[in-house]
């Protein structure tokens, strides 16, 4: 049986339909997963980078996209009033969820994703629906507390260490598989697929001469 993990953010909607595709996908399969909450503001700010919601043309073609891929897949998803959001008191009511040293379940993850991409469209932060979801979800831990603050932390940084730079990135034996549109991928390597191997994932992405660009 493989081992999975399974790092996520729940403001990214690639993550919410990842998630709700991966039983489909690996049907079949062997294997189990971890899911891992990591903030995703923290990756994009440790490598330089913006997220897809701060730059204007990309934001439009990023909620067309998903939307069609929710069609495609037959996935309800309604985008929150706002977005990007804060993803803090999701993420820390995630963790708080399980004891210490231990992930929250698919159960308890679901529950947040469809509080995000399944909530008709209302304020993913709204003081009201969070109560409400933290009450649905009975953490046994503070969300606010210190030991919670650190445990999404370190899973970050973790993270970072490891090569993730997206989310969702699912990780097994080493290689990242990162997106939506790597489900397939992951599913084939759980098969066996000879290509991995025979040396073509270290091959495809060795480093090549090209040009930088230089900032002034």
């Amino acid at each position: 049986m493989k081992q999975l993990t399974f790092y996520f953010d729940p403001i990214s909607p690639y993550a919410a339909l990842a998630f709700e595709r991966l039983p489909q996908v690996l049907e079949g399969l062997s294997y189990s997963v971890e899911y891992r909450p990591i903030l995703f503001a923290a990756l994009l700010h440790a490598l330089g980078q913006k997220g897809p919601a701060e730059i204007e043309p990309k934001r439009q073609w990023t909620f067309r996209q998903i939307a069609w891929a929710a069609h495609q897949l037959k996935l309800p998803l309604q985008v929150p009033a706002q977005h990007p959001f804060n993803p803090l008191p999701l993420l820390r009511l995630a963790w708080a969820c399980a004891p210490a040293g231990v992930t929250p379940s698919r159960f308890q993850v679901e529950k947040i994703m469809h509080h995000v991409w399944r909530g008709q469209g209302a304020d993913a932060n709204e003081a009201g629906r969070l109560a409400a979801l933290r009450q649905d979800l009975t953490p046994i831990r503070d969300p606010a507390s210190e030991e919670i603050k650190e445990a999404l932390r370190v899973a970050t940084e973790e993270a970072l260490e490891l090569g993730v730079f997206g989310v969702p990135t699912i990780a097994v034996d080493g290689k990242l598989f990162w997106g939506l549109d790597s489900l397939e991928m992951l599913a084939a390597y759980l098969s066996g697929d000879p290509w991995f191997e025979q040396g073509d994932w270290e091959a495809a992405a060795r480093s090549r001469p090209g040009i930088r660009r230089v900032s002034h």
